[in-house]
């Protein structure tokens, strides 16, 4: 993946690591034999990490497509934050 943007590589991996410890959590549920409850809250938490940062992924990739990364803003003159809004109401 190649993101010229130092701060968005950091989002983008924050958020993938977040992802991982609330993985380790639902293995950890699933092993200790928590309420199918937990198990699906967390598995949910999974998720909307996930998706989150598939966000950023493709609205950086995006960024740097249509306007470089040295604006901020597309061609629309929305941010990364409006694009991201905008995309998960979507979902």
């Amino acid at each position: 993946m190649s993101t010229t943007d130092e701060a968005g590589r950091r989002r983008i991996v924050n958020r993938l690591r977040r992802a991982r410890g609330q993985l380790d959590a639902v293995i950890d549920a699933v092993e200790s034999d928590a309420s199918c409850r937990d198990v699906v809250t967390q598995l949910a938490a999974v998720t909307h990490a996930l998706n989150r940062a598939g966000f950023v992924i493709v609205a950086t990739a995006m960024e740097e497509c249509v306007t470089g990364p040295e604006t901020g803003k597309n061609r629309d003159g929305l941010t990364t934050e409006e694009l991201e809004k905008l995309f998960l109401s979507l979902a």
